[in-house]
């Protein structure tokens, strides 16, 4: 009897474990990766060993990036396509000694181009590019 009252608990258990509803918190399987690289202008190839960078991002995002420039200051900024030279700033920061980077923020939308590009390149107070040296600068891989 002991037996049977043992084996019934524990195919209840795994039977409420199977079909337990999907709780309300996005699983970090629900977490998007978007990679930025170091590319080069004249046909936008990824520069072999090159710079590069990984965005993990929902609601929210984190941005680490690798092989910058010690000591720069950079700023992740959103281009929607549009109106050139417009941009969204979304964060900025400065590499480390070793020209690593790592910048957090929240995300708006989806579907845009991200670029991080050099501070000193972009005005985040009215939106927009003021110089362009895109070999200084990490590109999408795939639209985000």
């Amino acid at each position: 009897m002991r037996k049977i009252f043992l084996a019934v608990l524990i195919c209840t258990l795994l039977l409420t474990t199977v079909l337990a509803v999907k709780p309300a918190v996005l699983p970090a399987s629900d977490v998007r990766h978007l990679y930025l690289y170091e590319k080069t202008p004249a046909d936008w190839s990824i520069v072999d060993g090159g710079a590069w960078g990984k965005m993990m991002y929902s609601s929210n995002f984190v941005f680490n990036g690798h092989g910058l420039v010690a000591g720069t200051g950079y700023t992740l900024v959103r281009y929607k396509g549009t109106i050139w030279p417009t941009v969204e700033c979304l964060t900025s920061g400065t590499s480390n000694n070793g020209g690593n980077i790592n910048l957090a923020g929240g995300i708006g939308s989806y579907g845009d181009k991200v670029w991080l590009v050099l501070s000193s390149d972009v005005d985040c107070n009215i939106g927009a590019m003021t110089a362009w040296n895109p070999t200084e600068y990490l590109f999408e891989n795939n639209l985000f």
